[in-house]
């Protein structure tokens, strides 16, 4: 039984400290699925809903596999849940509006144009894609954990990482080309 695994169940069994580290021990990662999946500037909130929901389950825990992968799949849900609503809420928007356009805040961090670029570039990725990149590449779980999380086979796991891949090094050469193409435009006097 892993350390994690551990904490959660003497958590479960009344242990409030070893709940708390915890808590402690993987809020780093329940925040950046909540990031990567969810809405970046919800990522607070999804990331606490994630603990409200795992606390109050806590009592129907079983430690058939590692925690952190019960937790994380508990997360990848709140962030699921979240954009349904979200998606119903623009819709709704759009109708009572009829304006389908939204500003969107630019997110405030130390290097927040690479993570601005990372955020482009992981929404340009299929749902089941980047949910099994970001698990595997991004937490660093191992592609079996991220099968569990996900609730799929491993092989499925190592197939969407792989084209993920593919996809962001195809992004970021369309990226480079652009690039390219701006400075010769500049360059050359907008000609």
């Amino acid at each position: 039984m892993d350390r994690l695994t551990a904490l959660l169940e003497a958590g479960r069994d009344g242990d409030r400290d070893a709940l708390e580290r915890f808590i402690a021990d993987t809020q780093g990662d329940v925040w950046r699925l909540c990031h990567y999946l969810g809405d970046a500037r919800a990522a607070d909130d999804l990331a606490q809903e994630t603990y409200e929901r795992a606390i109050g389950s806590l009592h129907r825990y079983r430690a058939d596999g590692p925690a952190k992968a019960w937790l994380l799949t508990i997360a990848r849900r709140v962030c699921a849940d979240h954009t349904r609503r979200a998606v119903r809420r623009r819709r709704l928007d759009a109708a009572v509006l009829n304006d389908t356009t939204a500003g969107v805040d630019p997110l405030v961090s130390p290097d927040a144009s690479s993570r601005v670029a990372l955020d482009d570039l992981l929404t340009g990725l299929d749902d089941d894609r980047r949910e099994a990149f970001v698990l595997t590449q991004v937490l660093g779980l191992q592609y079996d954990e991220a099968a569990e999380v996900l609730g799929v086979p491993i092989g499925t796991i190592r197939s969407r990482v792989s084209r993920a891949r593919g996809d962001l090094l195809d992004a970021l050469d369309q990226r480079e080309d652009h690039g390219a193409d701006a400075s010769a435009d500049v360059a050359s006097g907008g000609r």
